[in-house]
């Protein structure tokens, strides 16, 4: 092999190791910076071409990611967030009532929005009003992580790895809602029932809400949530007509950033750009590495011997390793370069797998870590104990009804 080779090859393995990882010990960097150094590494020293760079890139996915978190900014803007949280907040004497407020909230909001958006707004408001009332903030922060993951599951929208696996195999956004919404709704349930046996006697009681204590966010009357809500039906419609997705959702979003009210550049503020960065360092890494003849006769040696995933368990097992080992974007990235021809049936178990999984550790999936890291700046610590403890079973159950629908319904083979 080439020294180019050689470079892509180790500039692969370093990057894969990074994901696992999750950084360096000592360096305040993280995985996006460590596909991107290894990008910008490829490109300086000749192995990665600019004209292979663009080809590797998926435009697609990267316009549609980038324009829902625009449109996502427009509920924060408008106090969506807000008043939804205080009207939870007014009902907390029934803590059980409440813990399902936040479980349909959470997988509501995060199949029509980008979950790691849903869940950086709502961890500050929630653990606040908790506080407020004196209940114990853990199960319901615990149920706001595991319901955003498990709803975000029914939708090509919901979190970056389905966006991009629906980009990648131009899959139906109606007839995937059709396939994954059912175990999706079923994973959300699994998070009430289990969050509620472990919590119920456990998450204290609500004291009086004082007359005139409010949270201190801003919430804005009804006329401004009229503006989100257009914006969700029409984008929803649009996905329904000929024009593809990162289309529709851009010309919505650059709609709803007119306002008297909010400057576009505070819209543009909210974009997650990590999260962008480390789309495109993966998609230079590992279409580089992919592209290299030795890799290609790898994968296809895999696939010619049943290796790779391509039913309910092996989709399951999969998922459930290197979902939590290098996390699910990066698993799926890696997923579709090893296998470009993935069936529209495969896609779909792969996006409803490779999310379901995120649910099962606390780095299992990057919403997982923003409800700790958002609870740790209020004060609350969720454990890794913790978050497992209630994340285990969830996952085991959701995954295993997901695969019987899968299997019954005749989409995949087991």
């Amino acid at each position: 092999m080439t020294l180019a080779a050689w470079l892509t090859i180790g500039l692969f393995v370093f990057t894969y190791l990074g994901m696992a990882a999750g950084g360096i010990r000592g360096l305040r960097i993280d995985r996006s910076w460590i596909a991107c150094f290894a990008a910008v590494l490829l490109l300086v020293s000749g192995a990665l071409s600019m004209q292979d760079a663009a080809h590797h890139l998926d435009p697609g996915a990267l316009l549609l990611l980038l324009a829902l978190m625009l449109i996502s900014a427009q509920f924060d803007f408008s106090g969506v967030y807000a008043w939804l949280n205080r009207y939870l907040t007014e009902h907390a004497e029934r803590p059980a009532v409440l813990l399902l407020g936040v479980v349909l909230l959470g997988g509501l909001l995060s199949a029509v929005l980008v979950n790691d958006i849903v869940a950086f707004a709502l961890t500050p408001l929630l653990c606040r009003s908790l506080h407020l009332r004196g209940l114990e903030p853990r199960p319901f922060l615990l149920a706001l992580a595991l319901s955003c993951n498990a709803g975000s599951a029914a939708s090509l929208i919901g979190n970056p790895q389905n966006i991009l696996i629906g980009q990648a195999g131009g899959l139906d956004f109606w007839g995937y809602v059709a396939v994954a919404g059912p175990p999706a709704l079923a994973a959300m349930a699994i998070v009430y029932a289990v969050i509620w046996l472990q919590w119920r006697h456990r998450w204290g009681e609500a004291r009086p809400l004082i007359a005139g204590e409010t949270a201190v966010e801003l919430i804005h009357g009804a006329r401004s949530y009229i503006k989100p809500l257009l914006a969700s039906l029409a984008l929803l419609a649009l996905f329904a007509t000929a024009l593809p997705r990162e289309l529709s959702a851009l010309l919505i979003a650059v709609l709803v950033m007119v306002s008297r009210r909010v400057d576009s550049r505070d819209y543009v503020s909210k974009v997650d750009w990590n999260l962008l960065l480390l789309f495109v360092g993966l998609f230079l890494v590992s279409g580089a590495a992919l592209q290299l003849p030795q890799l290609a006769q790898g994968a296809a040696w895999l696939a010619e011997h049943g290796l790779l995933p391509q039913g309910v368990i092996s989709l399951a097992t999969s998922s459930l390793v290197a979902g939590n080992l290098i996390g699910n974007v990066p698993f799926v990235v890696l997923l579709l370069g090893l296998m470009p021809e993935l069936s529209h049936a495969v896609l779909i178990g792969l996006a409803l797998m490779s999310t379901l999984a995120g649910n099962l550790l606390l780095i299992g999936s990057v919403v997982n870590l923003i409800v700790a890291e958002g609870a740790k700046r209020q004060g609350v610590r969720i454990g890794f104990v913790d978050y497992a403890r209630s994340g285990v079973p969830v996952t085991l159950l959701s995954m295993t009804l997901a695969g019987l629908w899968l299997a019954l319904g005749g989409w995949l083979p087991w």
